[in-house]
């Protein structure tokens, strides 16, 4: 792969890798970077292009990274700057591209810049963090809530002011109406691109900027959509959004950012949308090529999985987002793991789970697997004495939290923890993880690791499917046919998402046949017919 081909990311499958629960070289039960390292032959093995890593920076683990107290050095729990160095090589012998998360809306409440800010009105970085005073009574300026629910303010009795957190109490939020504050923003960034990365993940990118006045959101009227991602028991769920997030100035500093990334080579950004709206937002995140690179949204990490569902998705980013680049995702670190989700009900979960792979590829946009996707991992059941989120405690048991995705992978089933680390980590392995440990699935050909590793293989043999148009999509109570296009080659493409046989008619013309890609379909009359849960494609004949 050459590392500085520009467009490598349209169409790329980015492997998410979250480094607590990976692979634990040193023994303290949690992963770090050389665990990563040593694993990624692993990793290039699957078919994919790059990798995708949560924080490894400098944290307190409030929010386990995701409040960080240095953006510029690794926290010892994982590692060095020279063991991130030398991933990044590795990965690149092996032809995988990293990209890096980055957690820019706010930091944690030890990152010195908000140790200072929160002692006085007048020091260097009394405006660097969102500040406001209270209303005449004390109470917090405005309504805004936090996504873990409750009020955004918290009182700091040496200002005698309210500072905002969208998310933890310890996790302010920065001031991106200040010039200062940007500046060093994009200090960070240039910082991890002049050690070699690729491109970075952007947690909440449309949190960045606040709503200068702190105006109140307005309640969530009947008919209004909530913030996907949020759990209906969550209060958070009850506002409309308005003035917390999506600011308009917020493409102003996208478009500062895409500026200094345009200095290096082969460099991309994919950025995590939650709103009311999210589908406008990432159409606005992406177009233009001066922003954003991709975006994705929870659209498909929730609980809605119809066919009819998936292609008004479809049709809805196909008709927002014009000259863009989604990113899809049915699993990552902060949802029920898809085969869970989804899956949980049908016939065969794991042949559900196989064909879902075909049908998150064979869309028009790249792709985010999440680690253990490939091994058709379920949902692990933590018990609330074993929870570490502390998104999840305070609304257990009705919403248990993120923990149930984030357990450590299971590499060999017959050993302690799975033979993720020789000491107790710090979630622990179910046993129905362990028997779908790596190991295991490599002496399977029929194995959901067998299928991911010849299936990716042979998506990279069809340009269609890694950066074509889409078109003609349509679905019905089973599942989905659509037309992929590029200059090289037209693909129709049909998803048997039941446990029944599916039989569905293909536009007009000759359409031939393509195999080698691990599913079973009959195609006869221009009609396809699939057995349950299984993935059809074939090519124009005059192409």
């Amino acid at each position: 792969m050459n590392n500085k081909e520009p467009l490598w990311w349209r169409g790329a499958v980015i492997y998410q890798i979250y480094p607590r629960s990976f692979y634990d070289a040193n023994g303290d039960g949690i992963g770090d970077l050389p665990g990563i390292t040593q694993q990624l032959p692993y990793v290039a093995a699957l078919g994919v292009d790059a990798v995708w890593l949560s924080p490894f920076f400098k944290s307190p683990m409030k929010d386990f990274g995701y409040d960080v107290s240095d953006y510029r050095d690794v926290d010892p729990l994982f590692g060095t700057l020279a063991d991130f160095e030398t991933l990044i090589k590795v990965a690149h012998d092996l032809g995988l591209k990293v990209m890096i998360d980055q957690v820019l809306s706010h930091t944690s409440d030890e990152h010195p810049w908000f140790e200072q800010s929160r002692f006085s009105r007048d020091n260097p970085k009394a405006d660097w963090y969102v500040w406001a005073d209270p209303k005449p009574d004390g109470t917090p300026p405005n309504n805004w809530l936090s996504i873990f629910g409750g009020c955004a303010w918290q009182w700091e009795s040496r200002r005698q002011q309210y500072y905002l957190h969208n998310f933890l109490t310890s996790q302010p939020d920065l001031n991106f109406h200040n010039p200062e504050v940007v500046e060093n923003i994009l200090d960070t960034v240039k910082f991890w691109l002049d050690l070699g990365v690729d491109g970075f993940r952007l947690d909440t990118v449309n949190f960045y900027v606040h709503d200068k006045l702190l105006r109140d959101n307005p309640p969530l009227q009947a008919g209004d959509s909530k913030s996907l991602g949020v759990p209906g028991t969550n209060p958070y769920s009850m506002q409309k959004h308005k003035f917390d997030i999506s600011q308009p100035e917020n493409l102003g500093f996208l478009v500062k950012l895409r500026a200094l990334l345009d200095q290096y080579d082969g460099i991309t950004t994919v950025g995590e949308i939650g709103d009311d709206d999210p589908l406008s937002i990432m159409a606005q995140y992406t177009s233009g090529n001066d922003k954003l690179h991709m975006a994705y949204t929870f659209d498909l990490l929730n609980v809605h999985r119809s066919p009819e569902y998936i292609e008004s998705v479809i049709e809805k980013i196909e008709k927002a987002i014009g000259d863009g680049w989604p990113c899809w995702a049915l699993s990552n670190h902060d949802v029920v793991r898809c085969i869970s989700r989804w899956g949980e009900t049908e016939t065969s979960p794991f042949a559900y789970g196989k064909v879902l792979l075909a049908l998150l590829t064979s869309l028009r946009g790249s792709v985010c697997l999440y680690q253990g996707e490939e091994l058709g991992l379920p949902e692990a059941d933590i018990p609330f004495e074993k929870i570490q989120d502390p998104y999840g405690i305070p609304f257990w048991p009705e919403y248990k939290g993120r923990d149930g995705c984030r357990t450590p992978m299971p590499w060999i089933s017959g050993d302690l923890h799975a033979g993720f680390s020789h000491q107790e980590p710090w979630l622990p392995v179910n046993d129905n993880h362990a028997v779908l440990a790596v190991d295991a699935q490599e002496k399977g050909a029929d194995s959901m690791l067998a299928h991911y590793r010849t299936y990716l293989r042979w998506r990279k043999q069809h340009p269609a499917l890694i950066d074509g148009d889409i078109d003609q999509v349509m679905s019905n109570a089973q599942g989905l046919r659509f037309v992929r296009r590029s200059d090289e080659e037209t693909l129709l493409v049909a998803i048997n998402l039941s446990d029944t046989e599916m039989a569905i008619s293909l536009p007009a013309g000759t359409w031939l046949p393509v195999t080698g890609h691990g599913f079973e379909f009959n195609l006869k009359d221009n009609v396809v017919t699939l057995p349950p849960y299984q993935a059809a494609f074939a090519k124009a004949s005059e192409q």
